[in-house]
């Protein structure tokens, strides 16, 4: 029997070794994150039916193909699971997604369930960390400006004419969040020589990082560059506001690659637009970002969309995260990466 938030479930790996498996993930998606090795795996674990969240939106489609499965392996789009849905597929047993978030996918009818969840963002950590130091050492070398310069007609001499730049040996971090994605990027960072503070008030005692624990607004004051690794809850939303930012060292740097709604972005364009501070984002109030959106003019901003967990590597490891949780079910094992509703309601 499991047991989720106080509600009590039936529900248990099949009598059966094999698993009936509907696996739905974007067409777009389905080769990066199920290789053949992924597929082979999966095979072993039960029988699987392919079918892209596309063919899954009308109720009676959705039914046709869920009535008889155990196990749903889900990523964007796939129907959310309220209680017409989670009708039409009385045998579910567990759910793994091989994205990340999955305020999309669950609904309060979920969780009364109590089928196991689990999804597979810890494969994208790392990309995201990476992506982050990316954007950390090409802002403080001043990269995005000289870039710039030289393709939009600067002469020689004008192109040099910035800020002189900095390493990122000896910087000063400051860094929104420890979350898992935040631990990695500090790990990257040390490594190469910055100095690290860190805010997040859910830091307990005998953390490794409680020693680099610095309130919000020292942070914001001290750091070379912010990178902002939070997630985006009601806790967090607009956390750095026009206050905070006023705060940033002139010549500071501001990195985002996690959500939008953490910082006041009317405030942070203010700020980037004058030329006091530079960003780098790969997340926006608004996606797709318009043609014509005004941070794509500014010369001092690098902007990616949104695509920082989103590598050949961090999809194959998802990959193997779907097949491990499987297997664990199978054999009665918790699933390492299962998720609560009040886990969720944490991570934002």
């Amino acid at each position: 029997m499991n047991i989720n938030n106080g509600v009590a479930s039936t529900s248990s790996p099949p009598t059966a070794s094999r698993l009936r498996i509907l696996l739905s993930i974007p067409d777009a998606e389905r080769d990066a994150f199920i290789s053949p090795e992924t597929r082979s795996a999966l095979k072993e674990l039960g029988e699987v039916t392919e079918i892209a969240p596309a063919g899954l939106q009308s109720l009676d489609a959705f039914a046709t193909a869920a009535a008889d499965k155990d196990a749903f392996i889900t990523a964007w789009g796939f129907p959310r699971l309220d209680a017409e849905h989670l009708a039409a597929a009385p045998n579910l047993k567990c759910v793994v997604h091989a994205a990340s978030s999955l305020h999309a996918l669950v609904s309060e009818d979920f969780w009364t369930t109590g089928i196991p969840i689990s999804q597979a963002g810890a494969a994208m950590a790392p990309a995201v960390a990476e992506l982050s130091l990316t954007f950390t050492l090409a802002l403080l070398r001043r990269v995005h400006q000289l870039d710039h310069s030289l393709r939009t007609g600067a002469t020689w001499d004008d192109a040099r004419n910035v800020q002189r730049a900095r390493e990122i040996s000896g910087a000063r971090i400051g860094v929104v969040g420890a979350s898992r994605t935040g631990r990695r990027y500090i790990e990257a960072c040390r490594a190469l020589g910055a100095r690290v503070c860190v805010y997040d008030p859910y830091l307990i005692k005998g953390d490794p990082l409680a020693a680099s624990s610095a309130t919000l607004t020292d942070l914001m004051a001290h750091s070379d560059v912010v990178a902002v690794h939070a997630p985006a809850t009601p806790e967090t939303a607009g956390l750095i506001s026009a206050a905070e930012l006023a705060l940033l060292p002139d010549g500071a740097a501001l990195v985002n690659t996690a959500r939008s709604t953490i910082v006041d972005m009317d405030a942070l364009y203010k700020e980037v637009y004058s030329g006091r501070i530079d960003a780098a984002l790969d997340v926006f109030g608004q996606e797709p970002l318009p043609v014509n959106d005004p941070w794509r003019s500014l010369p001092n901003v690098l902007l990616t969309p949104h695509l920082g967990g989103a590598t050949v590597d961090s999809r194959r490891r998802a990959g193997g995260i779907v097949v491990d949780e499987l297997r664990r079910f199978i054999n009665g094992e918790p699933m390492e990466h299962a998720l609560t509703r009040t886990d969720l309601e944490r991570m934002g």
